[in-house]
């Protein structure tokens, strides 16, 4: 192939990979993550738009967010589910204001624990008509040494077995680095606010029939302390809450 087709080729890949993102919205809920936020907004590839959500920040975290040109709103209440929901609230009144709305939303977390440089694979499989909803699973992929302490490695499995026996769904990980099709996702109706919110969507997406796909994803150790796994009291919340809402949602008759 003569280096002219060759080059050719490439700035046809490289714009069909730029045209592929241009529909993805990421969301990221920040607390106090001035430190790592800068290194998860520069390992983002070009996407449509990115949405950071300063959930009470004492530090410089949205300033750090308008700096790398992220979209930063406001959310007072604090929590995981709670920051992920006003970033919803702000897609579907920028979609009222005239917006078009996103092809997908991507969910990654503040704190450089995840990969945000491997979200092209992430959506990938949704924009190809794979998949509506993938999960980038920790327990698949390779993980630093204390990037997940045995309580959250023991979480996760108990969670994701009690998941399969009562919803039959077949998942590895509560992972947070996620990718869903914004359709899909608004059908879900989330509504948790606080530690139960990545449970949530995983039973609400095998009830609502969803195509899920796991795929490996590497995991390195946060920059700071976890406000869940580094503490005892916030380790004790999560997973009562996510044990509870396992059981609310197999207790109750399915929609």
């Amino acid at each position: 192939m003569a280096v002219a087709d060759v080059r050719e080729t490439m700035t046809d890949e490289c714009r069909h990979a730029t045209d592929m993102l241009s529909g993805v919205t990421v969301v990221i809920p920040a607390l106090n993550e001035e430190a790592s936020l800068p290194l998860v907004l520069g390992d983002l590839p070009e996407v449509g738009r990115v949405i950071v959500v300063d959930n009470g920040s004492t530090d410089a975290t949205a300033e750090v967010a308008v700096k790398h040109h992220a979209t930063v709103v406001h959310e007072a209440q604090r929590g995981y589910g709670a920051a992920c929901l006003c970033g919803l609230r702000f897609i579907a009144e920028d979609i009222r204001q005239g917006s078009p709305p996103p092809e997908v939303v991507v969910f990654v977390d503040a704190d450089y624990s995840d990969h945000p440089d491997l979200l092209p694979e992430l959506v990938r499989p949704i924009e190809t008509g794979e998949a509506d909803f993938v999960l980038g699973s920790r327990l698949l992929g390779e993980r630093e040494p204390g990037a997940m302490p045995p309580q959250s490695l023991y979480g996760n499995r108990l969670a994701c077995f009690l998941m399969r026996v009562l919803f039959g769904g077949r998942y590895t990980d509560l992972g947070p680095f996620r990718a869903i099709s914004y359709s899909a996702l608004c059908d879900l109706n989330m509504v948790d606010q606080d530690f139960g919110w990545t449970v949530e969507m995983q039973i609400k997406a095998t009830r609502a029939g969803l195509r899920t796909l796991e795929i490996p994803v590497p995991y390195r150790c946060r920059i700071g302390t976890s406000k869940i796994s580094g503490t005892i009291s916030g380790t004790i919340k999560a997973g009562s809450k996510i044990l509870y809402l396992i059981a609310r949602y197999g207790l109750t008759r399915r929609p």
